[in-house]
């Protein structure tokens, strides 16, 4: 019997946190929530960070669900990339327990055609092979452009042609957002999915000032109001289907399912991250924390 994914959050969330309180009271915050699993992404690979990355294992039986790679050093982001650093990579990995590697976005330059994917898609693949040798999986994270459609098929499934020892890790979020249904999907690729990114999808109010310019006359910035009310959410505060995506993602193997949020309108992390954890044990999956 397969184990049950777990429940954990992704620490983009947490990169403010992390460079004021530090990587180790940061996750410290995190557990006392309830969450125990953690997936780190735009924070610095620091010697200091992955010490007390480390310490977190440790002291609060922390587990380090999966580290964020790049194929080039991002510019703008920390982070380490598999062409600069990937004995670094591996040995962050090993020391930090994870076997998870994942790539965050498509490189923006790969995005001018087509081709330009399929060359990342192969070079990704031939790093994936690389880590395989160290006990490593590399998977690559979607957005909703990897559903626009190539002479009548997806730019994700173009990917995964070209990368066949790359996994997915699938956020339902930017499945609904690119038009595909997240249950659906994650059947699709059941058996390469190893991590599933949870964030809803919430069709919010339309502000004051949207009224303010129909008011004045100003027709067509209504309408750019009118179409930006898409947000992201806690879990169970918008719109999908939790109690379906949630066996879904188990069913296709998932090991890690990872609360993310990528804007909070006003909230505090803190706030968001005890909301969804709430909706969560509500859903009755206090078991997968």
């Amino acid at each position: 019997m397969a184990t049950p994914a777990k429940l954990g959050v992704q620490a983009m969330m947490l990169k403010d946190s992390f460079q004021e309180l530090g990587a180790f009271a940061t996750l410290r915050k995190v557990s006392a929530i309830g969450y125990h699993a953690v997936e780190i992404s735009q924070i610095p690979m620091t010697p200091e960070n992955v010490a007390e990355l480390d310490r977190s294992r440790s002291e609060l039986g922390m587990d380090i669900a999966a580290l964020s790679v790049a194929l080039e050093t991002p510019k703008g982001r920390p982070g380490d990339s598999l062409r600069d650093n990937f004995e670094k990579i591996v040995d962050d990995a090993q020391r930090l327990g994870s076997t998870l590697l994942r790539i965050g976005m498509l490189p923006f330059e790969a995005m001018t055609s087509i081709g330009a994917v399929i060359d990342f898609a192969k070079e990704a693949n031939d790093y994936a092979a690389r880590l395989a040798e160290h006990g490593l999986g590399l998977y690559y994270h979607n957005h909703h452009i990897e559903f626009a459609k190539f002479d009548g098929r997806y730019m994700l499934d173009i990917i995964a042609e070209n990368s066949p020892a790359m996994g997915l890790e699938i956020d339902v979020h930017w499945v609904q957002r690119g038009g595909l249904d997240p249950v659906r999907t994650l059947a699709k690729y059941a058996g390469r999915t190893a991590m599933v990114h949870l964030k809803d999808y919430r069709i919010g109010e339309l502000p004051k000032s949207a009224f303010g310019l129909l008011a004045a006359g100003d027709h067509r910035g209504f309408m750019g109001e009118f179409k930006d009310v898409v947000q992201f959410a806690e879990v169970g505060e918008g719109n999908l289907d939790f109690p379906a995506i949630i066996p879904a993602a188990q069913a296709a193997g998932a090991r890690y399912l990872l609360v993310e949020q990528d804007e909070l309108y006003g909230r505090t992390v803190w706030d968001a991250l005890q909301t969804s954890y709430d909706n969560l044990v509500a859903m009755g999956h206090a078991d997968l924390f």
